[in-house]
């Protein structure tokens, strides 16, 4: 419960967080530096919504990346290597028609295409990429970031 408390709202105090659990505050508080220790709690930010952030221009993009597995070292060696960059947010591996699944930040299209061909398609290890820019987000790590419009036409029926 701490664990979504926190990922819910991680500015809740922790006497906040007492009350609401009805336990001591030292409790919460060994609770949250264990966790932090086991490498559970990995850090704390805030959710942006960079779409309506003045004057941030930040681009995401997904890339699907197959790769060939090192010998004895397997895909471990490789995501290594690819999560040094500053410009990798998230790498995952993943099951399907993909090895990993690689999300990128750049402060345009042709800086994140640039990353990719310079640094990601080059690995030795790299048999094929396929690049997706968000054009838009709609929901983003469980909140709902931009909601539809509404439509002020009027209806004409005949």
């Amino acid at each position: 419960m701490i664990l979504e408390l926190l990922h819910r709202d991680c500015r809740c105090s922790l006497e906040q967080m007492a009350t609401m659990l009805n336990l001591p505050v030292d409790e919460v508080a060994g609770i949250i530096d264990e966790l932090e220790k086991k490498n559970v709690i990995l850090g704390y930010g805030a959710r942006i919504n960079w779409d309506e952030a003045n004057g941030s221009d930040v681009v995401t993009a997904y890339i699907e990346l197959r790769v060939t597995p090192q010998r004895d070292l397997g895909y471990d060696r490789i995501a290594e290597r690819i999560y040094q960059y500053p410009e990798v947010k998230a790498v995952s591996l993943m099951s399907g028609s993909y090895d990993f699944g690689i999300t990128v930040e750049g402060k345009d299209i042709r800086e994140v295409a640039r990353f990719v061909s310079e640094h990601l398609a080059p690995m030795e290890s790299v048999i094929g990429t396929a690049t997706h820019f968000v054009l838009k987000r709609y929901k983003y790590d469980g909140v709902v970031c931009a909601r539809p419009e509404k439509d002020e036409r009027e209806v004409i029926s005949l």
